[in-house]
This record gives C-alpha cells, sequence and structure tokens, in this order.
C-alpha cells in the first residue's frame, strides 16, 4: 500500500477543508461540551473553524490527504486565529451557561503558547468514515519534517486524550493541562525540532 498523498489545499477548497475537520470533531470532547446540540454543531461549527484554523491557508498551510479523507489547519509564525470572529460565533451557539469556562479555557490555553516564534496547529482530523488508514500520522509526519527542515518549534493543544499518542510519536511533549468548571481536559504539547 502507498503512503498518502498530502498536498497543501488551495484557496478554492476552502470549503473541503472545513467539511472533513467539522465531520472530524463531531465526537470531540472539547467541541460537543461547547455545542452538545447537533443542530447548532452543524450550524456553526464550519465558522468556527473558519475563524480558528484557516488563515494558514492562503499561505499553503491547510495540509490535507489525497481525497480530503482528513486535513490539518496550521498557523505559520506571526499568523493567528481570528479571535474576535470565534468570541462572535460562540456568543450565538455556546450555551450561556458553559460560554465563560469555555472562553477561560481559551484564554488558558493561549498562556501555554511559546514565546519564541512558532508553528501552531489549531485543527487536525480525519474523517471518521477514514479514520484507522495512517491519515492522521501522515498528516502530522509532512508537517514534522517542514519543521525539522526549518528548524522549528511547534506547539498544539490536544482535545481529546485518544490523539495524544500520535502526537507523542511525531515528537510533541505534554506542557501541562487545561481543565475549567465543567470542561474536559485540554493537554498543550510543544514540538522542539530534531
Amino acid at each position: 500500500m502507498n503512503p498518502p498523498v498530502v498536498f497543501s489545499a488551495t484557496e478554492a477548497q476552502r470549503r473541503q477543508v472545513i467539511d472533513v475537520i467539522t465531520l472530524a470533531f463531531v465526537a470531540d470532547p472539547l467541541a460537543r461540551w461547547a455545542i452538545p446540540n447537533a443542530s447548532d454543531y452543524l450550524k456553526w461549527t464550519p465558522d468556527f473553524i473558519d475563524a480558528f484554523g484557516c488563515n494558514g491557508l492562503p499561505h499553503g498551510n491547510a495540509y490535507v490527504v489525497e481525497g480530503f479523507a482528513g486535513a490539518a489547519l496550521w498557523l505559520p509564525p506571526g499568523v493567528e486565529p481570528d479571535g474576535d470572529r470565534m468570541a462572535a460565533i460562540a456568543e450565538q451557539c455556546v450555551p450561556a451557561d458553559v460560554l465563560p469556562d469555555f472562553s477561560s479555557v481559551f484564554e488558558q490555553m493561549g498562556n501555554y503558547h511559546p514565546k519564541q516564534p512558532h508553528w501552531y496547529l489549531p485543527m487536525i482530523g480525519v474523517d471518521p468514515a477514514q479514520q484507522g488508514r495512517g491519515f492522521g500520522a501522515a498528516l502530522m509526519r509532512h508537517a514534522a519534517q517542514r519543521f525539522d527542515r526549518e528548524g522549528a518549534v511547534a506547539y498544539l493543544e490536544s482535545s481529546n486524550a485518544r490523539n495524544i499518542p500520535l502526537y507523542q510519536r511525531h515528537g510533541f511533549e505534554i506542557l501541562g493541562t487545561v481543565q475549567v468548571g465543567s470542561s474536559p481536559e485540554i493537554v498543550p504539547m510543544l514540538r522542539t525540532p530534531r
């Protein structure tokens, strides 16, 4: 079996990238804690993904597996999520009793970001119907090879404990945990170049 082909998505493929991430996060602990209603999840999550991770797309840093079975939204050094838009979307879809804790989770996640220039992975995911076929590993390997060539630091937060071993296999180390109120545990992770 040939290894999965990974390439950079174009602006014209933005919707396909968002769709696969939306599917991938349908059972994610943080996503479904924040947006427990299925209809609200399907309505608001694509816009949230766009605001959180798609600022890397114009820079060629939305990596996808051939066939759009999976995607990784990397933000290069100096490129940030659209925090104002994320907050506005959260106000629309996160239940009022959860919103303060949700906002605090993102604030605490921000405290773990490295001070030096770094690559940031807001979201990576594989279509649930395609999981277990090595697509997530291919996406991580593709990015890790680039970071090693560039001597770059990379950072992510895992919102699903099942994914931590994948990140560790690709050189990420646990920095701590974030947990606020009834939120699930989030695990910030850092990778230094090899």
